[in-house]
């Protein structure tokens, strides 16, 4: 059968986690890559350079480049421009309207949706409070566009035969905004990359997108209180403000390459999180290395780490409840009296099980129970057909 792989944009500053899943499906199925817009085939750092990426209309637009998000209004209507039709199987990688493809009756649609599209749904007014554009006049023409992205990506969620999410988490939440169940498969992490390090030193640790969501600002509010040494990595709108507020015992790094973040992560004696995510890679990262979790209790957060509290025995970090200040500065104090009991082997084992070898077997196998359960319902449905 003929595959086609649809995803979102691909440009070389989107490396996140909905990258390394494409990465990860093209190594276990040969597939044709498509994309609204396509700026890695001609980047000699990629692993899709000179490879053939179909596009969109978008990729002729100003600025294309560095986002399509600023054309939002136009994402639905470009994604289903994209003419499949030569394909038996569509494979999707959403976040926003990926899975928003046209398809035929006959066709086949498996969406690996890393999260129903945020600034629709759980981010409206997160997004709306944080821009010009929800302010003022211009407030209810962006809400207006909000109201009409939330009804397409229901329409479109239709499009779709079956739904894996990437964490329990997502799964409630596809539930939720489409009324459609999805498979858990939880996406791969490049363990190997990291080396298991025992000895740690003092700091603690975070890296992220240094933008609102990730409450980067809250951790560095806590430990200017705490006064432990922390270490921020991270690019992003909230630098500036970040840097403002940190006090001499928090030292701001900005953005670093990928071998600077892997020996931080070695040696902290805490990796440091507060968002609320749909799973978050980071947190896998961090106990690849054996380094503890200190971490907000909600989201894909509660399938990764193990409080050492209810698991003394193979405990990889802990939870705070409220992404609060007072709250973050007394899980730091609690892991403190419980540092003695983590173990780096422990977390280094946990974190292998999400490992991308596992991923790859756990998608391909879903992927033939879904061709399998497709061809048995198309049959049915012709010989119900032939019966009237």
């Amino acid at each position: 059968m003929k595959h086609a792989l649809v995803h979102e944009w691909l440009t070389p500053k989107a490396t996140g986690g909905s990258e390394l899943v494409v990465r990860e499906i093209l190594k276990n199925v040969d597939a044709d890559l498509y994309s609204l817009i396509d700026f890695e085939s001609t980047n000699p750092q990629s692993y899709l350079f000179k490879r053939s990426i179909g596009t969109t209309f978008l990729q002729h637009f100003p600025l294309a480049r560095n986002g399509v998000q600023k054309y939002l209004p136009l994402l639905p209507l470009a994604i289903e421009q994209l003419d499949l039709r030569e394909y038996d199987v569509i494979l999707s990688s959403a976040h926003a309207v990926a899975k928003g493809v046209l398809t035929t009756p006959q066709q086949l649609h498996i969406c690996y949706c890393h999260s129903p599209m945020r600034y629709a749904w759980d981010l409206t007014f997160d997004y709306l409070n944080a821009s010009r554009l929800g302010r003022g006049l211009p407030s209810y023409l962006t809400r207006d566009l909000l109201h009409r992205l939330r009804q397409w990506d229901v329409i479109s969620a239709n499009r779709v035969d079956y739904f894996i999410a990437n964490s329990q988490h997502t799964a409630r939440r596809i539930w939720r905004c489409y009324r459609r169940p999805a498979e858990v498969i939880y996406p791969p992490v490049n363990v190997e990359r990291f080396s298991l390090q025992t000895q740690k030193e003092d700091f603690y640790l975070t890296v992220s997108r240094l933008v609102s969501y990730k409450q980067v600002s809250l951790i560095v509010k806590a430990f200017n209180q705490l006064g432990r040494p922390l270490v921020v990595i991270g690019d992003g709108p909230e630098l500036k403000l970040i840097r403002k507020l940190a006090q001499p015992n928090v030292q701001v790094l900005g953005f670093q390459p990928d071998h600077v973040v892997e020996q931080y992560l070695a040696k902290a004696k805490a990796f440091v999180y507060a968002a609320y995510e749909d799973f978050g890679i980071g947190l896998v990262e961090a106990q690849a290395c054996g380094t503890p979790v200190i971490a907000y209790k909600a989201g894909g957060a509660l399938e990764t780490i193990r409080d050492i509290r209810q698991h003394a025995d193979k405990g990889t970090g802990l939870f705070f409840d409220h992404q609060t200040e007072t709250s973050l500065i007394e899980a730091v104090e609690s892991f403190e009296a419980h540092e003695r009991q983590f173990s780096p082997q422990l977390s280094r084992l946990h974190a292998e099980s999400f490992a991308p070898e596992v991923f790859g077997n756990r998608y391909v196998s879903f992927l033939k129970r879904c061709y399998q359960h497709h061809q048995l319902r198309f049959s049915h449905n012709q010989s119900q057909f032939l019966e009237l």
